[in-house]
């Protein structure tokens, strides 16, 4: 595209060519002239050389009337075109002509629209008309300037817009009579136009800078008209003054005395520096903007809305500033030194993390602001800290990554730290006093590092969850020496069932919960953790153990574990009974149901212990409440469960800080299932009573027995050492004559009666040898009386135990075999 040649910005039927004007952008460079750039536009009657002027003043190559195919329109709708070899960049627009009979009489719509998008985009409008018409109604141009004065007036604030009026075709008329023509219309007309309420009587001097010049004709002084005429013919630009009737609206005009256009083209350079022709630039809006602007000022106009040209420049604004904005963060997320840092700090902490992500950031900022200087500041301003948002939540993962490895590391390293000084055998309160403050300090210096300038970020969650959680590791450290210090010693309490068990259970919790609380206490002030908070943290350790002694008390008070623990208590009293009934101390036998009750008293007592939770001194009435419905009263009909110890599933006898464990109906139910598995162990205790009085019967005859073969042993000994052999025998038979008489008691007797023949042969043996075994000095010949008496004193003073402990003495057991 050749931009001298222009393209067509907006068609005859008003259709914005969007495309078209991206391309003209990017093929001028239009975008990156930031402010210094103008806009000149022209305007004036079909086929009055609009064209022809803007093409020989800009160097540019609109399309232009070929006066041999006859007069008629030629320029459709609005042009564009850069201009050549001007400083600052020119635009040129080049405007369909008024008062075109193509568009008809009635059509005026277009024309008016045009004129409006003139004034409001152009900075220097040229007015286009020919020299012979000054002075007419309506050739003059006077409706187009009513139209325009109008849109000035209504739309548009005080802001000096330069109106250039060039005559063309200037012959013999004096320009000076036509300057006073063409300024008392000016200035008629817009005293006709009406004021809006807030710019009443308004100058026009505050709204236009009004220039005027002359060009000679174009056929007949071609020459004439393109070279640069000089001055001295007027003596140069006369500066006139000109004074309506109404003496405020005074105004300065400069007027360019026929001259050329090349003349004409010198007023465009350097035209928006102090001087130029270009006027009131305070509000020039980046060349970026145009596009967009130029696109809504023509839609807004197109849609026969109020032009509201500030809310266009903030919607410009608002627009370029959103896509620069977009632009730059879109480098920023790709720029490679990002992705290195990003890529590096997932695996492990970055030295130097936050200076080198903040340099970063600040280039493509700078970047933003160097691009968007010129646009409405509030519009910038916002859209740059939407910016610096946008590129913050990009950093923000890896901000926030670099921090959590800061924490683990530090973290690691005060466990560390602290299990190495237990090794070594340092104090635990002083390791932790310096670990911490030690370790603190690191990560603080290592979050100042990882900072990022443009945030106001700071590191107070990633401190705090490392202080909680160094505080939570002692805290573990608390709980398991509490744990250690309660939970085998409770278990063994527990299962004991001692009378004193809830005691001596407050006690070791007191003790050694408060000592570790105590120590506690004084490690975390290493924290600088306030009162408050270190008694809540005091607390939590006071109800791990708690729970800790709560979670034992429950383990033991499952119902399988209590009911074996007072069988086992029953047993034991029982078992205590039995084994004091020796077979080789017999002694008066206690009455069965004593011992029973005995073993069902204390067995009620371990079911009274495992009822509640004693956690304070109280005295409590479970115990009795147990014993009363329990052990003295037949145990109720299991039809009737409300009549046992009520229906309730706390117990009332005990303090309301205790917790229950076994409610009442639950030990009514244990009770009667332990009342069953006990029937079959009295049952037994009862049967071996019974065996026990026969045996005693029985055990009488077998001490006989041993009398008399102890006799038999002492005639042997007399007769001569041949009889030695059948007094063994004899011995021998003892031990067989108390089996066959265990056999007719039972089984269970039949080993006691053995035991009781074995001890009565062993205690004649005993006799006998030490009397008259020496068999190696024995003298039969020698014999006398002595042995034989020796032998039965011994025998009548020796005791005999037998199973039932009854003693027996030998002259007993002789009256009783005899």
């Amino acid at each position: 595209m050749k931009m001298e040649q222009g393209m067509q910005l907006i068609d005859g039927n008003g259709k914005f060519n969007v495309d078209g004007l991206k391309d003209f952008m990017t093929a001028t460079e239009f975008a990156q002239s930031g402010l210094s750039y103008a806009i000149v536009a022209i305007i004036g009657s079909q086929s009055s050389g609009k064209s022809t002027l803007m093409n020989q003043t800009f160097h540019t190559n609109f399309e232009e009337m070929d006066a041999y195919n006859g007069r008629g329109q030629t320029t459709k709708g609005i042009w564009i075109a850069k201009c050549s070899d001007i400083d600052p960049f020119t635009i040129a627009m080049d405007f369909e002509g008024t008062d075109s009979n193509q568009r008809g009489e009635d059509d005026t719509a277009f024309e008016k629209q045009s004129t409006l998008f003139a004034l409001a985009i152009a900075d220097v409008v040229l007015i286009n008309m020919w020299y012979k018409d000054i002075g007419l109604e309506h050739a003059a141009s006077r409706p187009l300037l009513k139209t325009v004065f109008q849109v000035m007036k209504r739309l548009f604030k005080p802001r000096k817009k330069t109106l250039l009026f060039v005559l063309r075709d200037h012959s013999k008329t004096p320009l000076a009579c036509l300057k006073t023509a063409l300024l008392e219309d000016i200035e008629k007309i817009w005293a006709a136009v009406a004021e809006p309420e807030t710019l009443c009587s308004a100058p026009l001097r505050e709204f236009f800078n009004v220039e005027i010049t002359a060009l000679p004709h174009y056929e007949y002084q071609d020459e004439k008209f393109k070279e640069q005429v000089s001055q001295e013919r007027f003596g140069g630009s006369d500066r006139l003054c000109f004074v309506s009737e109404n003496t405020s609206s005074i105004h300065v005009v400069n007027v360019e005395v026929n001259s050329g256009v090349a003349q004409l083209r010198q007023r465009f350079v350097h035209s928006i520096y102090p001087g130029g022709l270009v006027g009131d630039r305070e509000e020039v809006e980046p060349a970026s903007g145009f596009p967009l602007r130029a696109e809504e000022i023509w839609k807004i106009i197109k849609d026969n809305r109020d032009l509201d040209l500030p809310a266009v420049k903030v919607m410009v604004a608002t627009v370029r500033c959103e896509e620069i904005a977009g632009e730059k963060l879109k480098c920023f997320t790709f720029d490679e030194d990002w992705l290195k840092m990003k890529k590096t700090v997932q695996n492990c902490p970055v030295s130097g993390f936050g200076g080198a992500v903040s340099s970063i950031l600040e280039t493509y900022l700078s970047e933003y602001d160097r691009e968007v200087v010129y646009f409405d500041q509030e519009v910038r301003n916002a859209k740059r800290r939407l910016l610096l948002s946008n590129a913050l939540m990009v950093v923000r993962d890896a901000y926030d990554t670099m921090l959590m490895h800061l924490y683990s590391n530090t973290f690691n390293r005060f466990k560390t730290s602290l299990e190495q000084s237990q090794n070594e055998g340092q104090q635990y309160v002083a390791a932790i006093h310096f670990y911490s403050q030690l370790c603190m300090r690191e990560f603080d210096q290592g979050c100042e590092d990882a900072a990022i300038q443009q945030s106001e970020w700071n590191a107070s969650k990633f401190r705090e969850k490392l202080i909680c959680d160094m505080l939570s590791e002692m805290m573990a450290k608390y709980k398991k020496r509490i744990t250690r210090a309660l939970a085998k010693r409770v278990e063994s309490l527990l299962e004991a069932g001692e009378r004193d068990t809830w005691a001596s259970i407050r006690n070791l919790f007191e003790c050694n919960t408060e000592a570790a609380v105590s120590e506690f206490s004084d490690a975390a002030v290493s924290f600088n953790l306030n009162s408050s908070e270190i008694d809540t943290k005091s607390q939590h350790l006071r109800e791990h153990a708690r729970n800790l002694l709560e979670m034992k008390a429950r383990e033991a008070a499952a119902a399988g574990r209590v009911l074996r623990r007072m069988k086992y208590r029953f047993s034991q009293v029982l078992g205590d009974y039995e084994n004091s009934m020796s077979w080789y101390n017999w002694t008066e036998e206690k009455n069965l149901d004593e011992v029973e009750r005995n073993a069902l008293s204390e067995s009620l007592r371990i079911l009274s212990i495992m009822a509640a939770m004693r956690f304070d001194e109280m005295p409590d009435q479970i115990e009795m409440v147990l014993y009363s419905s329990l052990m003295d009263r037949t145990v109720p009909d299991p039809s009737l469960p409300n009549t046992f110890m009520g229906a309730s599933d706390t117990w009332e006898e005990v303090s309301p800080k205790a917790t229950t464990l076994l409610k009442p109906e639950d030990c009514k139910s244990l009770w009667m299932n332990f009342i069953e598995k006990t029937k079959p162990m009295m049952t037994g205790a009862r049967s071996r009573q019974d065996g026990r009085r026969r045996t005693r019967r029985y055990a009488a005859a077998a001490g006989g027995a041993a009398a008399a073969a102890a006799a038999a042993g002492v005639g042997a000994a007399v007769v001569g050492p041949a009889a030695v052999a059948h007094v063994a025998l004899g011995i021998g038979g003892m031990t067989r004559v108390g089996v066959a008489m265990a056999s007719f008691i039972g089984d269970w007797d039949a080993v006691a009666a053995k035991k009781a023949g074995d001890e009565a042969s062993i205690t004649v043996r005993k006799i006998i040898k030490r009397h008259m075994l020496k068999l190696d000095n024995f003298n039969p010949n020698e014999n006398t009386d002595n042995s034989a008496n020796g032998i039965v004193d011994d025998l009548v003073g020796e005791t005999v135990y037998f199973p039932t402990r009854i003693p027996t003495t030998v002259p007993m057991a002789l009256s009783m075999t005899l």
